[in-house]
């Protein structure tokens, strides 16, 4: 199959890692303890599995609902049910890897993530082998594979965000219509929406704050029946997930009159997108965007309290991050897929958020959403 073609590279991407690291095999596990898109990513299985990847190629997939796995898993040599080992994962790498090897003492990397209790039960049903967890080992080159995507994650994500902006137009429409006037009313409205588009679900819990609860950054709960898209300043965050990518934008509703404290809120967010935009280019670095955000708002007597941008994939938060923390010489990469959402927040003006999902090319970027700040 086409599709499959895509998940084989990045499993032999593995390979090849364990192969010149000289470690006999990756161990990826996602269940209830520990939730991991890595086997998504490498198989197309959505969850609640574990993954056996080894230098010798095998691709070995142990997952809780064997019916399910039949029909979604891909470029797996092997399928186990969990069940076939009293539903122990622990027994079940034992009696694989065994099979696997009968060398003693190999390597096998299981995650940093990996909970103590989980680790002490591994390391001593898997005593043959030499178990480790380290935080610079095949789990981190996955992370970091995942933030350069490849044709099939690029062509998901533009349907992600394809939708996703049908959905805000239709959304301005009943809002301007009165048909939408409360935080639920537009929240439970765009849930609707995406599934009857074919989504699998949201790609977060969607947050609608109106105007009096627009001043928090992510605001608690994320929404409730408090009006939406009345007079002052509303914000939308939300996305969708279809194949498994997401999406992620956030439009603000701004209905006047409003004062000039909010007209000045709303010009420096738009400036800072645009100027912002420019920079988010292959080769630039990432802090140079981060800086020319801080930049006007600073001017303005302004502060930005959350990052400009992240990454967006089979998680709504993943590598590269567009903030202080990216460091002075991380640069954007051709198959970056990237939020750029400069907003600022008021406790009495209420706040503005403008976020989009930029996709960046080997020439410049792409921006695959359509938010914008719609005045009314």
């Amino acid at each position: 199959m086409e599709k499959e073609k895509y998940f084989r590279n990045r499993q032999e991407k593995i390979f090849q890692w364990l192969r010149e690291h000289d470690v006999f095999a990756a161990i990826f596990s996602d269940d209830e303890d520990l939730r991991d898109v890595s086997i998504r990513y490498f198989t197309g299985h959505p969850a609640d599995a574990t993954l056996i990847l080894t230098r010798d190629g095998n691709s070995i997939l142990i997952p809780w609902d064997e019916i399910l796995a039949s029909k979604m898993a891909m470029a797996v040599d092997k399928i186990y049910p969990l069940t076939k080992f009293e539903r122990k994962r622990s027994l079940a790498l034992k009696s694989i890897l065994g099979e696997l090897t009968s060398s003693k003492k190999q390597k096998i990397q299981i995650s940093p993530k990996t909970s103590h209790l989980d680790y002490c039960e591994l390391k001593n049903e898997l005593s043959d082998f030499e178990l480790e967890c380290i935080s610079s080992g095949v789990h981190e080159y996955a992370v970091n594979m995942r933030a350069v995507k490849d044709d099939y994650e690029i062509e998901c994500t533009r349907k992600a965000c394809s939708i996703t902006d049908e959905m805000t137009q239709e959304i301005y429409s009943m809002v301007t219509s009165g048909k939408i006037r409360t935080e639920t009313d537009v929240a439970l409205y765009a849930e609707k929406m995406l599934r009857e588009k074919g989504c699998e679900k949201t790609s977060f819990d969607t947050l609608a704050a109106g105007p009096d609860r627009s001043f928090a950054i992510h605001a608690f709960p994320g929404y409730t029946n408090g009006s939406w898209g009345t007079k002052g300043l509303s914000i939308l965050d939300y996305g969708v997930c279809y194949e498994g990518y997401a999406s992620d934008c956030t439009i603000t509703i701004a209905r006047g009159p409003l004062s000039k404290e909010q007209e000045h809120l709303l010009d420096l967010v738009q400036n800072a997108k645009d100027e912002c935009l420019k920079l988010y280019v292959p080769g630039e670095k990432i802090c140079r965007a981060v800086q020319k955000a801080d930049e006007i708002f600073a001017c303005a007597g302004k502060f930005m309290p959350h990052g400009l941008g992240h990454g967006t994939g089979l998680e709504i938060h993943e590598a590269p991050f567009v903030s202080k923390k990216s460091g002075s010489e991380k640069t954007f990469e051709p198959g970056n897929i990237i939020t750029l959402e400069p907003g600022l927040y008021d406790a009495k003006l209420g706040g503005i958020r403008l976020e989009n999902d930029v996709l960046i090319t080997e020439n410049g970027n792409e921006v695959l959403t359509n938010s914008k700040i719609f005045r009314i």
